[in-house]
């Protein structure tokens, strides 16, 4: 999870860009999570609730597309999916990723999807390496 406000992934995530220069991050995503099927019920699993209302987010903007899939594990799989590709946005939307862009630092993100069941990875074709196609209000300049 790519989260804004989340001090751990950032300070890892600027220690990777700024000082070991990986020129590669991958959002990687599994079919099956178990955080992805309990952010499709409603239930109640304690603190952990605040973490899957990221994951709900995601739910809401993908709500037509998620509610017309009648297979509860095709779903699932299919958030697991909307999920990855949105973290990798909110990835490209850190001042890390961009000061990294703006200064010509060779940096591509990438969104992947991990299958436990078959080992293979599906790339979820949602890589960036520059702002381009970032949406105005989150461009730094």
């Amino acid at each position: 999870m790519v989260i804004h406000s989340d001090m751990s992934m950032l300070s890892v995530l600027d220690y990777s860009v700024n000082v070991l220069n990986v020129k590669h991050v991958i959002v990687t995503g599994h079919y099956g999570c178990g955080g992805i099927i309990a952010a499709m019920s409603n239930q109640q699993f304690g603190l952990i609730d605040n973490w899957l209302c990221h994951i709900k987010d995601v739910y809401r903007l993908y709500a037509d597309q998620l509610d017309a899939i009648k297979n509860e594990k095709e779903r699932a799989n299919k958030l697991v999916e909307y999920n990855v590709i949105e973290n990798v946005y909110n990835l490209c939307k850190t001042s890390i990723v961009q000061n990294a862009w703006q200064n010509g630092q060779e940096l591509g993100v990438h969104g992947w999807v991990y299958s436990l069941e078959t080992g293979i990875i599906t790339d979820m074709n949602v890589s960036a390496y520059d702002n381009t196609n970032m949406g105005k209000v989150f461009k730094f300049k």
